[in-house]
């Protein structure tokens, strides 16, 4: 049994960031590869699926991240202020500002391919409005993930 916090409070920071970006990555690449397809069937249960991995995996993870992140700033001694922990925030505010409407738009794809499919119709416009929405929000919420996992490892000198 592991009794250092620190290994604990680590090791859960680790594994939710990982099934944070992992998900992310997971399920944007099911939404492009079933968006490319143009089949309302494929939208549909793919964009139920990654409606589902966000409550399951992402809302989770993406809850756990920061208070492990402050219990590993506290259990190090680090001031709340530092530069790189400043910078780190804010990504993080960014990849959550892009996600909340990025959910919605998943919600609204997911129900109007089920509309499609129940009138057995093709992809209705809307869904490929919503989808390029959401394929033009998820790049800075990646970007932001991936510069936290860099100031995470390096703590730079900022200013």
């Amino acid at each position: 049994m592991i009794d250092d916090p620190y290994l604990i409070a680590k090791w859960l920071h680790i594994l939710s960031s990982t099934v944070l970006f992992g998900t992310g990555i997971g399920t944007a690449f099911q939404m492009v590869w079933a968006m490319r397809t143009g089949k309302v069937e494929t939208v549909h249960s793919v964009a139920s699926g990654v409606v589902v991995a966000d409550w399951i995996f992402t809302t989770p993870a993406g809850v756990i991240q920061p208070l492990t992140g402050l219990w590993l700033i506290s259990l190090q001694g680090y001031s709340l202020t530092e530069p790189w922990l400043v910078v780190t925030y804010g990504l993080y505010l960014l990849a959550f500002a892009c996600w909340l409407p990025v959910v919605r738009l998943q919600i609204g794809i997911r129900d109007q391919a089920a509309e499609a499919l129940w009138q057995g119709a093709g992809l209705p416009r809307g869904i490929r409005d919503a989808y390029r929405r959401w394929f033009m929000l998820g790049w800075p919420a990646f970007a932001s993930l991936v510069g936290i996992f860099w100031l995470m490892i390096s703590k730079p000198t900022l200013w």
